[in-house]
């Protein structure tokens, strides 16, 4: 399979979301640099999930404008690729034939490298019934990964493994990602996961970007004082709204928190 060398370039403009009365977004902004991994995180009903379908092109904004690569998205942009919380795979196609379904032009090889990548090449012609459910997620990760994406969106996709598999699957998306080089979003509502996987961590306070986090840990991440540190800051401030303070003691004046 072709590798990426160069990420989607993602900018989200004063964007709102309406249905009906209810407002679920609003003017929210928001760029993301190619081959920047960014986690947005909120209480339920805060809109991610929502901001995550607009800049797929499943919906369209109210107002404002997602664009790629300074194109404005009206529908699903052609190199940019989905992994939901469920694998939603075809189950009369095989392990492979599944998927082959992403791959733009349909070559079979690039099918077979993809779920090497995922390790799951022994599992080729078995149908997907027969997978546990991370083999299931493996699976749709190698036919994302499979149309060489530059924006990998990330809903929520491994909120229903349990928590080894979780670890196994954050480790794989870590390692393609270091890869490849694509940019991606990843929604969830896992803190942890968040300050694991992303360089930014976007909260999202009713319909509104409230803070943007920098996450400056090397990689590979370790569950050290570091990591406690950034995990209580983004929870203290979803559960509290309070600033919490920095490990130098200011507490800052604005809601760009880095060490």
């Amino acid at each position: 399979m072709e590798q990426t060398t160069l990420g989607s370039h993602l900018q989200i403009k004063k964007t709102a979301k309406r249905y009906g009365n209810k407002q679920v977004l609003q003017e929210v902004e928001l760029e993301g640099k190619p081959g920047e991994f960014i986690a947005i995180v909120g209480r339920s009903g805060c809109g991610k999930s929502t901001l995550l379908r607009l800049v797929a092109g499943l919906e369209k904004a109210s107002e404002g404008g997602v664009y790629i690569d300074s194109e404005e998205i009206r529908f699903i942009h052609p190199d940019t690729r989905v992994l939901f919380q469920d694998a939603r795979l075809l189950p009369w196609k095989s392990v492979l034939e599944n998927v082959r379904v992403g791959v733009k032009d349909g070559v079979i090889q690039k099918a077979e490298k993809a779920l090497e990548q995922v390790g799951l090449s022994s599992r080729a012609s078995e149908w997907p019934g027969v997978l546990s459910g991370g083999q299931r997620q493996r699976v749709a990760l190698a036919r994302a990964l499979a149309g060489n994406p530059k924006l990998l969106l990330l809903d929520e996709p491994l909120g229903a493994l349990d928590a080894l598999t979780r670890i196994e699957m954050q480790q794989l998306i870590e390692r393609l990602w270091t890869e490849q080089k694509f940019t991606a979003l990843l929604v969830t509502h896992d803190v942890a996961e968040a300050v694991q996987l992303a360089d930014r961590v976007i909260l999202i306070e009713h319909g509104k970007i409230a803070f943007d986090v920098r996450i400056t840990l090397s990689r590979p991440r370790e569950h050290d004082s570091g990591f406690a540190y950034y995990e209580k800051l983004i929870l203290d401030r979803i559960l509290t709204k309070e600033k919490p303070e920095s490990p130098s003691g200011n507490t800052g004046k604005n809601d760009n928190y880095t060490i």
